[in-house]
């Protein structure tokens, strides 16, 4: 079939002051270059990844959106009209990774934080105290109540940020260590997603948490038992209401024996899990964990869908220390993009939606709330606190900290950048320190931005911003949206 498809990008050479070393064709992930006396591209597999750009010695490559145009129709934009060229040709389901680049904003991006000048004066955050810490699980009912000896199901954080969960498999090794690597070094932890905890990363294990989901991928008492918690993972806000799906191509070895299955197989998660099937169902679930790990805690992760606010208040009921809310924005390793675009809503009005049930069922302080579906900034991280998050979880952050470039194709297991691939020639291009090191000053950048801005709201603790929406205000949001979120219109 004739190919509709024309290339999105173009790679522009300057033959003149290239070196002909052949560099490009050796790092492209993608197989871009062919090289004959020089480096020749093929546009139509460029996914402008810039991991040649950076490479190149003569700095002599431009990567350029494509300039063909295409006849404007309002109703069929040129969007719609790939995916049907592309279905036509394939006769598949569309497949593509990372967060929705659906044209839809982000709520965050319409709230401002709203700083004291008068009634309560700023604070200075480089010479008085910032407390930054925050604990996920339960909290006592009131101030000054005493936390009973017996209580587990608390981790304390030093900053209210986590690594979101991406499993080995959809992410390499050295992915891996770098986060459990930087989540040491800052006091915070990283999640292992459903792929098993690799042996290398057991040194690290009193920063990580296990995560047990419907295909039980590398579960077993000794993986339980190395988490410094348990997560359920019943959905995640990229593609809400199905499983995952790792393809065979990515199970090298490695991923074969962590994970429990054979080599070369696709591993499939369905989307329940068939031990789950009512409230009851997962408190046993959830017991059931705590006593296979000595009583850790366990958290439930879910995607952000309509009546989220009940389920939440089922799952903190059913006695988990912590409620994960992921939102549609968020990053997947693969999805289909229809789901990706178009199922879940937004983790901001989940946010809400969730800290309001809980405290109006008297039961908030029983579980703490974790949000993550796009988290872009330590402006963003603020927001959510004061929406009633403990805490935000990074993905697609730490992913780009690490240097990817948003090219929207893990599932293809060719990360020119080492990331989101098996490959061992493209894997070993990450190395773990240098990546913890990216991931520990990202982090250390954005908590400290987090104090300036307690600082400016007149609060020296995370905990005094924790679910404060008055400090919130709305910039061109609309009524029904600012009374869902609890959130006033700017100038009020």
């Amino acid at each position: 079939m004739i190919n509709y498809l024309q290339p999105e990008f173009h790679v522009d050479i300057d033959y003149d002051r290239c070196h002909k070393c052949g560099r490009c064709a050796g790092q492209c992930g993608w197989g871009v270059y062919s090289f004959v006396e020089r480096p020749l591209p093929d546009d139509a597999k460029c996914r402008a990844c810039h991991r040649c750009v950076t490479f190149c010695p003569a700095h002599c490559i431009t990567i350029k959106r494509s300039d063909l145009a295409y006849r404007e129709n309002p109703n069929w934009p040129i969007r719609a009209r790939k995916g049907v060229w592309r279905q036509a040709a394939s006769g598949g389901v569309l497949l593509t990774s990372m967060g929705s680049d659906a044209p839809r904003g982000s709520i965050f991006d319409a709230l401002t934080l709203d700083a004291c000048q008068v009634t309560n004066p700023s604070i200075d955050p480089l010479r008085e105290p910032m407390e930054t810490r925050t604990v996920i699980g339960k909290r006592p009912r009131a101030l000054g109540e005493r936390v009973p000896k017996d209580w587990a199901g608390r981790l304390t954080l030093s900053t209210p940020i986590l690594f979101a969960p991406m499993s080995f498999g959809s992410v390499s090794l050295n992915v891996h260590k770098s986060m459990a690597m930087a989540a040491k070094r800052l006091g915070t932890f990283m999640n292992t997603g459903e792929g098993g905890l690799h042996a290398d990363l057991y040194p690290y294990q009193d920063n990580v948490i296990v995560q047990v989901a419907s295909g039980r991928f590398g579960v077993t008492p000794e993986y339980l038992e190395r988490g410094a918690a348990i997560e359920i993972k019943v959905g995640q806000g990229a593609k809400p209401g199905i499983g995952g799906h790792l393809p065979g191509e990515k199970i090298n070895a490695e991923v074969s024996t962590t994970r429990m299955i054979p080599q070369g197989t696709d591993a499939i998660s369905p989307a329940p899990h068939h031990d789950i099937y009512s409230i009851e169902d997962l408190r046993q679930l959830i017991y059931s964990l705590k006593e296979a790990s000595g009583y850790k805690p366990v958290g439930v992760k879910i995607a952000a869908v309509h009546n989220v606010g009940a389920i939440a208040s089922g799952i903190v009921r059913a006695g988990a220390d912590y409620v994960y809310l992921d939102g549609m924005n968020g990053g997947t390793g693969a999805a289909p993009a229809v789901i990706r675009d178009h199922v879940g809503i937004p983790v901001e009005l989940a946010l809400a939606v969730v800290d309001q049930r809980l405290r109006d069922e008297g039961i908030r302080n029983e579980a703490s709330i974790i949000v993550a579906g796009s988290i872009k900034s330590s402006a963003d991280l603020a927001k959510a606190l004061a929406l009633g998050a403990d805490a935000v979880a990074l993905g697609s952050a730490t992913l780009l900290a690490l240097g990817c470039h948003l090219c929207q194709s893990c599932h293809t297991g060719c990360c020119s950048w080492g990331l989101t691939t098996q490959k061992p020639e493209l894997t070993r291009r990450l190395d773990p320190e240098e990546g913890a090191q990216r991931l520990v000053n990202l982090v250390s950048a954005w908590t400290h931005e987090l104090q300036e801005i307690l600082g400016a709201l007149g609060v020296n603790a995370v905990e005094s911003l924790r679910g404060s929406r008055d400090r919130l205000r709305a910039i061109g949001l609309d009524a029904q949206t600012c009374e869902i979120l609890g959130v006033a219109p700017a100038g009020r």
